[in-house]
């Protein structure tokens, strides 16, 4: 079914393109960080339970990870076009059309990822110009802002070969 087609959907070869492969290895380190976080929520919490000593600043680490992990898991999701799709309105629809709508969409999603990755690299700019740090470690946080914005440019990346894809299925079923 083409609504779900990923962009290593081509009749043309088996291997994944470049950016399918580098958004899988991205959302596996977002995976690793989301375990890592997850592990030192349980150690804070147990070391809070039985010692009555936390891990100073868990807290910020699991804020800056989560932004991080969240976005390296996006541009995987979207490559596999993974994201939540409701077609309850457009199932009667003929393939072309879907798949315009799709693109559309898609073309939306885009638009406003590019306007979340401009606002994150200017408050990773502004950060870094302040010196802003965290209040209870004092960690340099414009590293992890700049990281999720060139996540989400890789995410508008993954976005526009979607819609390549979209539009390319639309040309060769209407061939």
């Amino acid at each position: 079914m083409l609504a779900h087609m990923t962009l290593s959907d081509s009749p043309k070869s088996e291997t994944p393109p470049l950016i399918e492969r580098l958004t899988g290895h991205i959302a596996i380190f977002g995976g690793m960080l989301a375990l890592g976080v997850a592990g030192l929520v349980v150690v804070s919490v147990l070391g809070r339970w039985l010692f009555s000593m936390p891990v100073e600043g868990d807290f910020e680490f699991v804020k800056m990870a989560t932004a991080i992990g969240v976005f390296a898991y996006l541009p995987y999701t979207q490559a596999r076009r993974g994201n939540i799709m409701v077609d309850t309105f457009t199932g009667w629809m003929g393939q072309g059309v879907r798949n315009r709508l799709d693109a559309f969409w898609d073309l939306t999603y885009a638009a406003f990822m590019t306007l979340c990755a401009w606002g994150l690299f200017l408050g990773a700019r502004d950060a870094l110009r302040t010196g802003e740090t965290t209040m209870q470690l004092q960690l340099v946080v414009w590293p992890a802002i700049a990281l999720c914005a060139l996540l989400c440019v890789l995410l508008v990346m993954t976005t526009l070969g979607t819609i390549a894809r979209l539009v390319g299925a639309k040309n060769q079923e209407a061939a």
